[in-house]
């Protein structure tokens, strides 16, 4: 199994169009350092592709990674579906891109799926632009995409995105928020892609205990980033995001993992993780812990 990283940063990428901190400045002096929202594409024979997410910057995404290049029939693209693991902005709005009569199936829980129905209606918006199959997934329920690729999502999360009212859901309403299991059912290879995560809980430690990669949510270095910033008021909890340092932040537990790679992916602009040269970025590489970024691979 292939698992190609297209991006790495939370919403608003890095650097942040209105956002003029200390990271963002680093950013626009060092444009080498600068990367696209978080996501990655996976593909058992690395000819046919799914996207976990299809975020903002989907389509030079798909530019900057040959893999996901079409052809050589003038409109064929490798790309055949898209994974969402919530109905958030920054995961979805790349939908929107993926237009051009395009046929894909796109996979999300039911809440997700009834979100882009009712308050940020893509479904309706895209009808007559692109051929898509819209599959409802379910925690727990594995689903195979290919001969080889099995995925199962899992619970991470249940907040809903802002946009949506919550009092008028017509459905099952907890499954907001899932990450991915990816299995290589013939080489028994697993990655774990868990972009956003409140708690690592005993059920989320199961998800984890056998992966050999796993992707996972570094959003903020401490709860209360942003308001020490001057960058907002909420705390990474609130947001659906545990902090990735202090005693009872992910890095200690991800570091535990046998797993081979152990990637951050899902960073603010705010996060010093995304400085090469912070003391933060240092104890990380030390735990054996990697940043996502744009071309990264792994195979499995």
């Amino acid at each position: 199994m292939f698992v190609h990283c297209l991006g790495a940063a939370a919403g608003g990428g890095f650097p942040q169009w209105n956002c003029a901190c200390d990271g963002c400045r680093r950013g626009r002096a060092k444009p080498e350092a600068a990367t696209t929202h978080a996501g990655i594409a996976v593909s058992g024979d690395g000819e046919q592709w799914f996207l976990l997410n299809a975020t903002p910057d989907v389509h030079h995404q798909i530019a900057a990674d040959s893999a996901l290049h079409p052809g050589p029939e003038i409109r064929k693209t490798p790309v055949a579906g898209v994974l969402l693991t919530d109905a958030e902005f920054d995961h979805t709005i790349g939908l929107l891109m993926l237009r051009e009569e395009s046929s894909l199936t796109v996979y999300g829980t039911y809440p997700v799926l009834e979100a882009l129905t009712l308050w940020f209606p893509i479904r309706d918006l895209l009808s007559d632009y692109a051929d898509l199959t819209w599959s409802v997934v379910e925690a727990g329920k594995p689903l195979d995409l290919d001969d080889r690729v099995r995925v199962t999502p899992f619970m991470t999360g249940a907040k809903a995105p802002r946009y949506v009212g919550t009092s008028q859901l017509r459905g099952p309403s907890s499954e907001w928020e899932v990450g991915y299991r990816l299995e290589d059912r013939k080489t028994g290879g697993i990655v774990v892609y868990a972009p956003t995560l409140p708690r690592w809980d005993e059920k989320f430690a199961e998800q984890v205990a056998s992966a050999d990669c796993v992707f996972l949510d570094g959003t903020f270095w401490t709860d209360d980033e942003m308001s020490r910033q001057g960058a907002g008021s909420r705390t990474g909890r609130s947001m659906g995001h545990m902090p990735v340092g202090g005693e009872d932040g992910s890095a200690g537990a991800l570091a535990a993992l046998p797993a081979k790679r152990k990637i951050y992916t899902h960073i603010n602009n705010t996060n010093p993780i995304l400085d090469e040269d912070s003391a933060e970025r240092r104890r990380l590489t030390d735990l054996g812990i990697e940043i996502g970024r744009a071309g990264l691979e792994v195979e499995v």
